[in-house]
Formats: C-alpha cells, structure tokens, sequence
C-alpha cells in the first residue's frame, strides 16, 4: 500500500474510539468498581458502599450521555470468506 493512500478495506472502518463524555462515564465506574473492590479486601464496608454509589452515578452518566451510540457498524468487508478466518 503506498503511504498516504488508504485501501479500500481500511477506507470503509470506522474509528471505536468513542466520546469524551462516554469515556467519562466508564471511568467514574471503574472508578467505583476500584473503590469498592479495595473496601472488600480491607474490610472496610463503608468504602464499598461508597464505591457502589460512585459506580451507580458512573451508570447514570452512561445513561444522560448515551454511550451505546458510539458503536460503529462497519461496512462489510469484501472479499473475506468463512474460510479466511480458520
């Protein structure tokens, strides 16, 4: 492929990377996860229920800022078979 020039399999894919507000919002829950994952193994329950409340309000943005439409459908790939994949 000569530099600069895309190919007809690379043109039609889209970019996953997804929105700022959507990384935002996986990263409050994991956040969340963290928190409460470290409240269990000190034993400590009022961290686990603060992680689960920060991971609930990570859900919450997810919900406001729609994560789900940052999925990308690809167009199909030509020339790939079934057997290409084996």
């Amino acid at each position: 492929m000569v530099e600069g020039k895309k190919s007809e399999q690379t043109e039609n894919l889209g970019s996953h990377g997804g929105r700022a507000s959507s990384w935002l919002a996986v990263t409050v829950m994991l956040v969340g996860t963290v928190v409460a994952g470290f409240g269990m193994t000190a034993d400590n329950w009022t961290l686990v229920w603060i992680g689960a409340g920060v991971f609930v309000v990570g859900g919450i943005l997810a919900l406001v800022f729609d994560i789900f439409t940052d999925v990308v459908i690809d167009a199909p790939r030509v020339g790939m078979r079934a057997e290409d994949h084996r």
